[in-house]
Protein backbone atom coordinates (compact mmCIF):
# COMPACT_ATOMS: atom_id res chain seq x y z
CA UNK A 1 0.00 0.00 0.00
CA UNK A 2 1.19 3.62 -1.10
CA UNK A 3 2.66 5.92 1.91
CA UNK A 4 1.76 9.41 1.83
CA UNK A 5 3.01 12.38 3.56
CA UNK A 6 0.53 14.77 3.96
CA UNK A 7 2.02 17.30 1.12
CA UNK A 8 1.88 14.50 -0.58
CA UNK A 9 -1.52 13.48 0.11
CA UNK A 10 -2.91 16.41 -1.00
CA UNK A 11 -1.55 16.93 -4.16
CA UNK A 12 -2.70 13.34 -5.53
CA UNK A 13 -6.02 14.05 -3.84
CA UNK A 14 -6.41 17.46 -6.29
CA UNK A 15 -6.61 19.56 -2.73
CA UNK A 16 -4.89 21.27 0.24
CA UNK A 17 -3.10 20.41 3.63
CA UNK A 18 -5.23 23.15 5.15
CA UNK A 19 -8.55 20.84 3.78
CA UNK A 20 -6.70 17.79 5.11
CA UNK A 21 -6.42 18.55 8.16
CA UNK A 22 -10.01 20.47 8.86
CA UNK A 23 -11.62 17.06 7.11
CA UNK A 24 -9.47 15.18 9.75
CA UNK A 25 -11.07 17.51 12.88
CA UNK A 26 -14.75 17.22 11.59
CA UNK A 27 -14.02 13.19 11.20
CA UNK A 28 -14.58 12.84 7.36
CA UNK A 29 -10.76 11.26 7.33
CA UNK A 30 -9.45 8.58 9.53
CA UNK A 31 -6.34 9.69 11.37
CA UNK A 32 -3.00 8.82 9.99
CA UNK A 33 -0.58 6.30 11.94
CA UNK A 34 2.58 8.51 13.19
CA UNK A 35 6.08 7.80 12.68
CA UNK A 36 7.88 10.31 15.40
CA UNK A 37 6.90 13.25 14.57
CA UNK A 38 5.42 12.60 10.64
CA UNK A 39 2.19 11.65 9.80
CA UNK A 40 1.80 8.59 7.21
CA UNK A 41 -1.22 8.51 5.02
CA UNK A 42 -2.27 5.71 3.07
CA UNK A 43 -4.36 4.86 -0.44
CA UNK A 44 -7.65 4.92 2.17
CA UNK A 45 -7.48 8.42 3.32
CA UNK A 46 -6.73 9.28 -0.78
CA UNK A 47 -9.59 7.25 -1.89
CA UNK A 48 -11.73 9.04 0.98
CA UNK A 49 -10.76 12.43 0.07
CA UNK A 50 -11.43 11.73 -3.93
CA UNK A 51 -14.96 10.60 -2.53
CA UNK A 52 -15.30 14.06 -0.33
CA UNK A 53 -13.45 15.87 -3.34
CA UNK A 54 -16.78 14.06 -5.47
CA UNK A 55 -19.16 15.44 -3.24
CA UNK A 56 -18.24 18.65 -2.58
CA UNK A 57 -18.13 19.25 -6.50
CA UNK A 58 -21.97 17.57 -6.96
CA UNK A 59 -23.32 20.27 -4.63
CA UNK A 60 -22.87 18.83 -0.81
CA UNK A 61 -21.70 20.72 2.04
CA UNK A 62 -19.01 19.95 4.79
CA UNK A 63 -21.80 19.38 6.95
CA UNK A 64 -24.49 16.96 4.55
CA UNK A 65 -20.80 15.24 4.07
CA UNK A 66 -20.15 14.79 7.79
CA UNK A 67 -23.96 13.97 8.82
CA UNK A 68 -24.04 11.32 5.76
CA UNK A 69 -21.05 9.09 7.39
CA UNK A 70 -21.76 10.23 11.17
CA UNK A 71 -25.67 9.04 10.05
CA UNK A 72 -24.83 5.10 9.13
CA UNK A 73 -24.86 2.79 11.16
CA UNK A 74 -22.03 0.61 9.32
CA UNK A 75 -19.54 3.57 10.38
CA UNK A 76 -16.82 5.68 8.32
CA UNK A 77 -16.12 3.45 6.00
CA UNK A 78 -19.87 2.41 5.03
CA UNK A 79 -19.21 2.65 1.01
CA UNK A 80 -16.04 0.38 1.39
CA UNK A 81 -17.95 -2.01 3.22
CA UNK A 82 -20.50 -2.50 0.57
CA UNK A 83 -17.65 -3.05 -1.95
CA UNK A 84 -18.08 0.28 -4.24
CA UNK A 85 -15.42 2.20 -2.67
CA UNK A 86 -12.89 0.99 -4.92
CA UNK A 87 -14.66 1.02 -7.96
CA UNK A 88 -16.06 4.38 -7.47
CA UNK A 89 -13.30 6.42 -6.97
CA UNK A 90 -11.15 4.56 -9.11
CA UNK A 91 -9.68 6.72 -11.84
CA UNK A 92 -10.73 6.06 -15.57
CA UNK A 93 -7.25 7.77 -16.69
CA UNK A 94 -4.06 6.00 -16.65
CA UNK A 95 -2.06 8.69 -17.20
CA UNK A 96 1.47 8.80 -16.02
CA UNK A 97 1.88 11.70 -13.50
CA UNK A 98 5.52 13.21 -13.27
CA UNK A 99 7.27 16.66 -11.98
CA UNK A 100 9.09 18.69 -13.72
CA UNK A 101 10.82 22.26 -13.60
CA UNK A 102 9.57 25.87 -15.41
CA UNK A 103 12.88 25.57 -16.74
CA UNK A 104 12.64 22.24 -18.82
CA UNK A 105 8.31 22.36 -19.47
CA UNK A 106 9.31 25.60 -21.22
CA UNK A 107 12.23 24.12 -23.31
CA UNK A 108 9.97 21.14 -24.41
CA UNK A 109 7.57 23.34 -25.29
CA UNK A 110 9.01 26.13 -26.43
CA UNK A 111 7.18 28.78 -25.17
CA UNK A 112 7.49 31.21 -22.28
CA UNK A 113 4.04 32.49 -23.21
CA UNK A 114 1.77 32.71 -19.58
CA UNK A 115 -1.38 32.52 -21.62
CA UNK A 116 -0.23 28.97 -23.00
CA UNK A 117 0.65 27.93 -19.29
CA UNK A 118 -2.77 28.96 -18.55
CA UNK A 119 -4.82 27.24 -20.93
CA UNK A 120 -2.92 23.91 -20.13
CA UNK A 121 -3.34 24.31 -16.22
CA UNK A 122 -7.49 25.11 -17.00
CA UNK A 123 -7.10 21.50 -19.10
CA UNK A 124 -6.11 19.82 -16.28
CA UNK A 125 -2.89 18.43 -18.20
CA UNK A 126 -0.51 20.09 -15.70
CA UNK A 127 -0.94 21.93 -12.21
CA UNK A 128 2.05 24.63 -10.86
CA UNK A 129 3.28 23.08 -7.22
CA UNK A 130 2.53 24.97 -4.53
CA UNK A 131 4.74 27.77 -3.76
CA UNK A 132 5.04 31.68 -2.18
CA UNK A 133 6.80 33.12 -5.51
CA UNK A 134 5.84 31.54 -9.16
CA UNK A 135 6.00 28.24 -9.77
CA UNK A 136 9.40 26.58 -9.92
CA UNK A 137 8.13 23.03 -10.75
CA UNK A 138 5.01 22.07 -12.21
CA UNK A 139 2.88 18.68 -11.15
CA UNK A 140 2.39 16.90 -15.31
CA UNK A 141 -0.82 15.33 -14.83
CA UNK A 142 -0.61 13.62 -18.44
CA UNK A 143 3.21 13.12 -19.16
CA UNK A 144 2.04 11.46 -22.22
CA UNK A 145 0.29 13.45 -23.99
CA UNK A 146 2.36 17.06 -23.10
CA UNK A 147 5.49 15.06 -24.17
CA UNK A 148 3.27 14.10 -27.72
CA UNK A 149 2.59 17.81 -27.56
CA UNK A 150 6.13 18.50 -27.25
CA UNK A 151 7.51 16.50 -29.89
CA UNK A 152 4.54 18.09 -32.40
CA UNK A 153 6.06 22.17 -31.21
CA UNK A 154 9.51 20.39 -32.48
CA UNK A 155 8.56 19.61 -36.03
CA UNK A 156 7.09 22.96 -35.86
CA UNK A 157 3.75 23.36 -34.91
CA UNK A 158 2.46 25.57 -33.23
CA UNK A 159 2.04 25.57 -29.66
CA UNK A 160 -1.49 27.63 -30.00
CA UNK A 161 -2.77 25.86 -32.28
CA UNK A 162 -2.08 22.20 -30.72
CA UNK A 163 -4.05 23.77 -27.78
CA UNK A 164 -6.81 25.37 -29.81
CA UNK A 165 -7.56 21.69 -31.17
CA UNK A 166 -7.14 20.36 -27.45
CA UNK A 167 -9.92 22.07 -26.34
CA UNK A 168 -12.15 21.41 -29.16
CA UNK A 169 -11.25 17.98 -28.46
CA UNK A 170 -11.52 18.25 -24.75
CA UNK A 171 -15.27 19.88 -24.95
CA UNK A 172 -16.31 16.74 -27.03
CA UNK A 173 -15.04 14.40 -24.77
CA UNK A 174 -16.97 15.84 -21.99
CA UNK A 175 -20.16 15.42 -23.58
CA UNK A 176 -19.87 11.72 -24.51
CA UNK A 177 -18.69 11.02 -21.04
CA UNK A 178 -21.81 12.69 -19.54
CA UNK A 179 -23.32 10.24 -22.14
CA UNK A 180 -21.75 7.17 -21.08
CA UNK A 181 -21.32 7.81 -17.09
CA UNK A 182 -25.27 9.34 -17.32
CA UNK A 183 -26.53 6.18 -19.21
CA UNK A 184 -24.22 3.98 -16.70
CA UNK A 185 -26.13 5.75 -13.89
CA UNK A 186 -29.83 5.22 -15.14
CA UNK A 187 -28.86 1.12 -15.45
CA UNK A 188 -27.49 1.29 -11.78
CA UNK A 189 -30.78 2.66 -10.44
CA UNK A 190 -32.83 0.34 -12.77
CA UNK A 191 -36.11 -0.13 -10.62
CA UNK A 192 -34.62 1.74 -7.88
CA UNK A 193 -35.11 5.32 -6.59
CA UNK A 194 -32.01 7.57 -8.00
CA UNK A 195 -29.66 8.61 -5.10
CA UNK A 196 -29.70 4.10 -3.78
CA UNK A 197 -27.70 2.56 -2.19
CA UNK A 198 -27.28 -1.14 -1.64
CA UNK A 199 -28.68 -2.29 1.84
CA UNK A 200 -28.22 -6.04 1.72
CA UNK A 201 -24.81 -8.34 1.36
CA UNK A 202 -26.48 -9.40 -2.20
CA UNK A 203 -27.49 -6.42 -3.50
CA UNK A 204 -23.86 -5.57 -2.55
CA UNK A 205 -22.27 -7.92 -3.98
CA UNK A 206 -24.52 -7.38 -7.29
CA UNK A 207 -24.34 -3.07 -7.52
CA UNK A 208 -20.08 -4.10 -7.62
CA UNK A 209 -20.53 -6.36 -10.22
CA UNK A 210 -22.74 -4.30 -12.20
CA UNK A 211 -20.66 -1.41 -11.92
CA UNK A 212 -17.30 -3.28 -13.10
CA UNK A 213 -18.96 -4.37 -15.88
CA UNK A 214 -20.25 -1.40 -17.16
CA UNK A 215 -16.63 0.28 -16.66
CA UNK A 216 -15.71 -2.55 -19.05
CA UNK A 217 -18.46 -2.29 -21.33
CA UNK A 218 -18.20 1.53 -21.39
CA UNK A 219 -14.11 1.73 -22.13
CA UNK A 220 -14.25 -0.84 -24.56
CA UNK A 221 -16.95 0.74 -26.55
CA UNK A 222 -16.14 4.27 -26.62
CA UNK A 223 -12.53 3.28 -27.59
CA UNK A 224 -13.88 0.80 -30.46
CA UNK A 225 -16.43 3.72 -31.49
CA UNK A 226 -13.95 6.64 -31.50
CA UNK A 227 -11.33 4.28 -33.40
CA UNK A 228 -14.13 3.73 -35.82
CA UNK A 229 -14.93 7.37 -36.26
CA UNK A 230 -10.89 8.57 -36.42
CA UNK A 231 -10.58 5.30 -39.61
CA UNK A 232 -13.98 7.29 -41.36
CA UNK A 233 -12.74 10.63 -41.20
CA UNK A 234 -9.57 9.57 -41.98
CA UNK A 235 -10.44 7.57 -45.21
CA UNK A 236 -12.82 10.99 -46.20
CA UNK A 237 -9.90 13.76 -45.77
CA UNK A 238 -7.45 11.48 -47.01
CA UNK A 239 -10.26 11.41 -50.67
CA UNK A 240 -10.50 14.95 -50.33
CA UNK A 241 -6.46 15.84 -50.27
CA UNK A 242 -5.95 13.87 -52.95
CA UNK A 243 -8.58 15.07 -54.75
CA UNK A 244 -7.42 18.56 -54.19
CA UNK A 245 -3.86 17.08 -54.93
CA UNK A 246 -4.96 15.38 -58.69
CA UNK A 247 -6.49 19.12 -59.67
CA UNK A 248 -3.83 21.02 -58.51
CA UNK A 249 -1.37 18.75 -60.73
CA UNK A 250 -3.72 18.75 -63.39
CA UNK A 251 -3.84 22.67 -63.41
CA UNK A 252 -0.11 23.04 -63.35
CA UNK A 253 0.64 20.46 -66.33
CA UNK A 254 -2.35 22.37 -68.03
CA UNK A 255 -0.14 25.78 -67.66
CA UNK A 256 2.91 24.01 -68.47
CA UNK A 257 1.78 22.27 -72.04
CA UNK A 258 0.25 25.64 -72.46
CA UNK A 259 2.90 27.29 -72.07
CA UNK A 260 5.20 25.12 -73.89
CA UNK A 261 2.56 24.51 -77.09
CA UNK A 262 2.75 28.51 -77.36
CA UNK A 263 6.78 28.27 -77.11
CA UNK A 264 7.14 25.76 -79.52
CA UNK A 265 4.70 27.81 -82.03
CA UNK A 266 6.39 30.79 -82.41
CA UNK A 267 9.66 29.13 -82.42
CA UNK A 268 9.44 27.40 -85.81
CA UNK A 269 11.51 28.31 -88.53
CA UNK A 270 9.74 30.71 -91.10
CA UNK A 271 7.01 31.93 -88.90
CA UNK A 272 7.21 35.53 -87.96
CA UNK A 273 4.45 37.69 -85.42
Amino acid sequence: MTEYRIDDLAREAGTTTRNVRGYQDRGLLPRPARRGRIAIYTDVHLARLKVINDLLKRGFTIRHIGDFLSGMQRGDDLVEVLGLEEIVTEPWSTATSTSMTVGDLEELLNTQNPAHFERLIEFGLIEPQESDRAPDCYTIHDQETVSAYGRLVKLGLPLGGILDAHGRLDRQMAAVAETVISAGRLAFTEGHVDGWLPQTAAESDWATELLSELRKATTVSAHNALNRALDRDLARQVNDYMGRARRSAAEQDGSGASGADQTNYTDQPGRSG
